[in-house]
């Protein structure tokens, strides 16, 4: 199994109140970098910080090079939109970083970043991939886009309390600038993307296109920011089968709603449960009280797990964990996840 991961970023992570980095905003930007370095080398090597929680949860990329460093998978980073250059390997489509929403042009090369992506797609040698994201910000463009193509589907965040009516009330404010309502890019995604999302967006939509042309099999790993993601696929007219791999946290929180949005957009779905509720380990139990909970293939990386070997992957976490320093609550000197860089639940599952 290879996993890509688009990594990008967007000013509307600056937007108050929408990110819940625990250090300087400038240095959120570093976020997707440090992810990917962390995925491919199992730390950061060239970038400044380590992405964590003030209350010591590590970013997802911690819990996919877990999985990865027990099972084993081949992994390719797509530069989606990088502010910020990364030591780890990377695919270049020429994809710039997104503006502000609220801007009248989110993503200027929507529909040049998509064609590129497809090219890529159809020319994947894999007969399957699993496809994940990393970009601050994601959860608000996820839902302007949702919002632009009518879609009544809602979105989660990476915080135990999800800022859902601050999102909405940036969309509106988004959805004006363009000079566009609700529903007026049904059946035109590109516009929508353009309009009021990430670069993130059109780079997985179109890897995704290209590579089920192909006759590749795909996963998007991820939660309501892939439900995002294969909105614009069907409203683009793709209809070759789809699955979205996600954790028992976007499950739990989005209940009923999640499988609804997966069925809407003829989805199967996949949900993991990593059983972090039971070790006493601050990174496991800041996830069961409703932090990160989703990102970086985290998902469709542990639905890779055998039976019986989730254990393993507790373990490689806790060492993992270590490696970046997390091992008490302080968490070191951390540079957050984007409180819409992933979904899951509100509540306390934690020990």
């Amino acid at each position: 199994m290879r996993v890509l991961l688009p990594a990008g970023t967007t000013e509307t992570a600056l937007i108050d109140g929408i990110s819940a980095a625990g250090a300087a905003p400038e240095l959120m930007e570093h976020t997707p970098s440090a992810d990917v370095e962390i995925l491919a080398y199992g730390e950061p090597t060239a970038s400044p910080v380590t992405p964590v929680s003030p209350n010591g949860c590590p970013t997802p990329a911690a819990v996919t090079r877990a999985v990865r460093e027990v099972v084993g998978f081949d992994v390719s980073v797509i530069d989606a939109g990088l502010t910020q250059s990364t030591a780890a390997p990377t695919v270049d489509l020429g994809v710039d970083p997104g503006t502000d929403i609220r801007e009248p042009t989110a993503v200027p090369d929507a529909a040049a970043a998509f064609d590129r992506a497809y090219d890529y797609g159809a020319s994947l040698p894999e007969d399957e991939v699993m496809i994940g994201e990393t970009v601050p910000g994601g959860t608000t463009t996820a839902l302007g886009v949702l919002t632009a193509l009518g879609e009544p589907t809602g979105v989660s965040s990476s915080l135990p309390e999800n800022p859902i009516e601050r999102k909405r009330r940036v969309v509106d404010e988004a959805l004006a600038a363009s000079d566009l309502e609700a529903g007026d890019c049904e059946g035109a995604p590109l516009e929508a993307i353009e309009a009021v999302g990430d670069p993130v967006q059109p780079t997985v939509a179109g890897i995704a296109a290209g590579a089920l042309e192909a006759g590749t099999e795909v996963t998007l790993a991820g939660g309501t920011q892939m439900v995002a993601v294969a909105a614009i696929l069907r409203h683009a007219g793709v209809d070759e089968p789809l699955s979205i791999a996600t954790t028992s946290f976007v499950a739990d929180e989005r209940g009923d709603r999640l499988t609804a949005s997966c069925d809407r957009f003829d989805c199967e779905l996949t949900v993991t449960d990593p059983g972090f509720d039971g070790r006493d380990h601050v990174a496991m139990a800041r996830y069961c009280a409703g932090e990160a909970k989703e990102g970086v293939a985290m998902g469709g990386a542990l639905s890779l797990v055998p039976e019986g070997r989730m254990d393993a992957v507790r373990d490689q976490l806790e060492t993992v964990c270590a490696r970046l320093g997390i091992e008490t609550g302080d968490g070191g000197e951390p540079a957050g996840r984007d409180a819409d860089a992933g979904d899951g639940p509100e509540g306390d599952c934690g020990p």
